[in-house]
């Protein structure tokens, strides 16, 4: 049931994106597409729904707005390094993963949660 369901709401997901952007390529259907899933889900933790979520909400913002943040920091420190932060965005969400999984083990709602339920006790 599980595999039907994940299967379906896949199928889903690829036909809702198929119809806003006019177009199906095979760029949606690499590993890296669901490695940045598997990155999304870790990030934001494991065993809610609101991780997840957070996680993509997380990991999509990086990919938008870290050139605009290097080019805002270089503009700001002097430093001409930051101009090219925006082409090595893999590096910064790399980085943004180990610290992640480094600092919480949980996830960032899982570490939430936990926190909270130590603190009820």
């Amino acid at each position: 049931l599980a595999f039907v369901l994940s299967a379906a709401l896949a199928g889903l997901a690829g036909a809702t994106k198929a119809l806003v952007f006019v177009s199906a390529t095979l760029t949606d259907a690499a590993w890296q597409m669901s490695g940045m899933v598997v990155l999304m889900t870790l990030v934001g933790g494991l065993g809610t729904f609101t991780g997840p979520v957070l996680g993509a909400f997380i990991i999509v913002m990086l990919e938008n707005k870290v050139g605009e943040l290097g080019r805002f920091l270089s503009q700001v420190t002097g430093v001409q390094w930051f101009q090219v932060l925006g082409e090595s965005v893999t590096i910064v969400i790399g980085l943004i993963f180990i610290i992640c999984v480094m600092a919480f083990r949980r996830g960032i709602v899982g570490e939430l949660v936990h926190r909270a339920k130590l603190r009820r006790r």
